[in-house]
Parts: C-alpha cells; sequence; structure tokens
C-alpha cells in the first residue's frame, strides 16, 4: 500500500475495504472485481480507494494479504504436532471467514496480473515450508526416509482443502487430528 502526505488513514476504513475487497472477490471473481464496488460495499468514495490503491490489483493484492491466513512452517518438535498444525492451518483458510476469497485465489490467482506473482511467491513459501516440517521428521526418525514428501502432503493438504469444501464445520483441529493421524498411521512412523 503506498502512503500519500496530509491527514492520517484511518486504520478502521482501510479494515472496511480490504474485508469489501476480499467478499467482492470471493463472490464476484476477478472479473467481478472493481474499484467502484468494493467502495460502495466498503461505504467509501473512490477516492479514497484510489488515495489508497492506484490499481485493482494492488488493492487485491494488499487485500489477500492482509485478510488471509497465512500458512507457515512451524516446529512443534514432533511430525505429528507439525503435521496437525499445518492442516489446520489449512482448514483455517479454507473454512474460515475468507474462504470463497482463498478458493477464488486458488482458482484465478495465475491469471490476474500483478497478483499472480504475489501468489506465486505466496504457494512457494508455503511448500517449502510444508516439505521442511516432513523432511524435519525424516531427520529425526518419525518417519521413513522412503515415503514420498509429495504424496505425503497432498494427500494431508488435499485431505484437509476436500474437509474444507464439503463437510459441515466440525472444528479445524479436531479434524486436522484425526487426518494426521489417519495419515500417519497408513504410511507407518519409523523405519
Amino acid at each position: 500500500m503506498t502512503t500519500a502526505p496530509g491527514r492520517p488513514r484511518d486504520p478502521e476504513v482501510d479494515r472496511r475495504i480490504t474485508r469489501a475487497a476480499m467478499d467482492l472477490f470471493g463472490e464476484a471473481g476477478w472479473a467481478g472485481f472493481a474499484m467502484e464496488a468494493v467502495a460502495r460495499r466498503a461505504g467509501v468514495g473512490k477516492a479514497s480507494l484510489y488515495l489508497r490503491w492506484s490499481t485493482k490489483e494492488a488493492l487485491l493484492t494488499d487485500a489477500l494479504t492482509a485478510g488471509l491466513p497465512h500458512v507457515s512452517d512451524v516446529d512443534t518438535g514432533t511430525l505429528r504436532g507439525d503435521l496437525v498444525e499445518l492442516a489446520t492451518q489449512i482448514l483455517d483458510v479454507y473454512a474460515g471467514p475468507s474462504s470463497r476469497a482463498a478458493i477464488r485465489l486458488m482458482v484465478e490467482g495465475r491469471a490476474i496480473p500483478g497478483v499472480a506473482e504475489n501468489y506465486a511467491a505466496t504457494r512457494s513459501a508455503q511448500i517449502l515450508a510444508a516439505r521442511a516440517i516432513v523432511q524435519r521428521g525424516m531427520s529425526r526418525g518419525e518417519l521413513s526416509p522412503t515415503v514420498s514428501v509429495t504424496l505425503l502432503l497432498e494427500t494431508l493438504l488435499g485431505g484437509a482443502m476436500m474437509h474444507a469444501l464439503t463437510a459441515a464445520p466440525d472444528g479445524n483441529a479436531t479434524h486436522a487430528n484425526r487426518l494426521v493421524d489417519f495419515l500417519l498411521n497408513a504410511v507407518g512412523r519409523g523405519e
């Protein structure tokens, strides 16, 4: 977000704009995303948006960065604990209040100029963090080194996303625990 000289910005207005941008993108996608529609939804003038963001790409990028929960590397000391936290983070993204925007981003993000680069960098960081979790578990002897890191993560993350998309909410941490236990029992632990 760029800053302009003058009166200090109202953080509440920024929050309303961010929420409006997330909601509009989640409902209408990129094709229906317009500065005027965001301003109307946020209850502000278009000038307020253009003082903060020069393009709708910049607005959406900032809104997604601020509004979506982040998936990050964790180290609880155990593979199981790390995988539960990772699955919980994924469930928070795709079953939380910003789920529609997260799903739209997953589907459309690579094709939106300006947003695509940020999305690619975020996805790359998330993949590296997830792979680091599994590699640490292998290093500690909690998982056989013959297990495919890619298949394990695809199964875990795919299971979490599918649950978020199709099941009634039952507590993200509860489901994450069940999912990780099932997966670790299926692949076996250690050598």
